[in-house]
């Protein structure tokens, strides 16, 4: 889908260079390059070079010219082969020499140089990441990285428009599995029907171009903090829970939902009962201005309050964009405060010992009147008879 350019996030961008002093931003992580561009690169050895002033350049594959084309906010492309008969080097070396010409006119660059993670692109969920090479070519570069995170927390409305797209190919996805969830079918099989229908039915939304979906299903005594998705036969009267991504044209939600064929046994309603006022209290604190620290700490205040300190060993509130998990991170040593137009996925979760437990999650857009939840899916657990 061709979007309109975002001039509201450019120029966010570009007041954050101004105050930093950057003459221009050379990425070449597909969610930054998506995020300044609009191009969600095929293999990742896409870059975006973005200046403070004019006009930006990306760089891509020939075969992805008119992918280019189509969906990026900028005419300025070059393009480069795969494979070159004449230059055995690795295709990133050509991203580099086309780079260095792109930037040549700027003297203060900004790089990557802090990235942790990054999103996969479009072709194989294998992400590339560039060599030494890449960031000695800028010796005295910037790291652009903290300045990236920033502008990238606070979501647009056409970010928030396309995060919303994302979040209702996962609820359809979710209400598709509902209406087919059987006792004694193995978890892989209940995540392949998820996967298989954000795949072929996503994609064929008109405003999408292309849906991807990954999970995690668990059921009963399979659920644990993070574990592979197996041959467990999902059970009846336990929840089974989906632990579900999924990246439409780049943007994505991130969500745990449950789902329960026939009656729920007691001790799991009772631990639904008291997540869920865990979980009510964690989203009744996104509001802007709520310190980040406070928020990790009242929820895991009120999970040791009904009966498991410690937990959970995973976060509690994260960012959702360009990358599934990104920044602010709420964590009880860190700092920093919510902010309007962030989007965040709280996820409380508990965990029993031998196995089996809950996590709910869901995306919730921060604003003055309150968190808005983004997935028309229920929390909790959805029971089927």
């Amino acid at each position: 889908m061709r979007w309109p350019r975002d001039d509201a996030k450019l120029d966010r961008v570009r007041a954050a260079m101004e105050e930093a002093g950057l003459d221009a931003l050379v990425v070449r992580a597909p969610d930054d390059v998506l995020y300044l561009t609009n191009f969600w690169g095929m293999k990742g050895y896409d870059a975006a070079v973005f200046p403070r002033e004019g006009e930006p350049t990306l760089i891509t594959l020939g075969t992805s010219a008119a992918d280019a084309a189509d969906t990026a906010w900028t005419s300025d492309v070059h393009l480069f082969d795969l494979y070159d008969a004449g230059d055995p080097r690795p295709p990133a070396s050509r991203t580099l020499d086309l780079a260095l010409e792109a930037a040549g006119d700027y003297e203060r660059i900004g790089l990557e140089l802090s990235l942790g993670t990054q999103a996969s692109d479009r072709m194989v969920g294998e992400p590339t990441t560039f060599t030494k090479a890449w960031f000695d070519a800028w010796p005295d570069a910037a790291d652009a990285t903290p300045l990236l995170n920033a502008a990238r927390a606070i979501k647009t409305e056409q970010e928030v428009a396309r995060m919303r797209i994302a979040n209702e190919i996962a609820a359809a996805a979710m209400e598709h599995v509902w209406g087919q969830l059987r006792p004694g079918m193995t978890e892989a099989e209940a995540a392949a029907l998820w996967l298989g229908h954000v795949h072929g039915q996503g994609t064929n939304r008109d405003d999408v171009d292309l849906a991807l979906g990954f999970s995690l299903v668990w059921s009963g005594s399979g659920i644990r903090t993070f574990t592979a998705t197996g041959d467990r036969p999902v059970q009846e009267n336990e929840p089974t829970l989906f632990e579900i991504w999924v990246c439409a044209d780049g943007y994505w939600c991130d969500h745990t939902k449950n789902l329960c064929p026939g009656e729920l046994r007691p001790e799991y309603a009772e631990l639904e009962e008291q997540l869920l006022s865990v979980y009510e209290t964690l989203v009744g604190l996104c509001r802007p201005g709520q310190s980040l620290a406070e928020l990790d700490r009242a929820g895991r205040d009120a999970i040791a309050a009904i009966g498991y300190p410690g937990q959970p060993s995973h976060p509690l509130c994260h960012g959702v964009g360009a990358r599934a998990h990104e920044p602010p991170y709420a964590h009880q040593a860190a700092g920093g405060e919510l902010a309007e137009g962030m989007v965040l996925a709280v996820e409380p979760g508990v965990y029993w010992e031998g196995g089996g437990g809950l996590r709910f999650e869901d995306n919730f857009l921060v604003m003055t009147s309150g968190p808005e939840k983004l997935s028309p899916f229920p929390d909790g657990i959805v029971r089927r008879g």
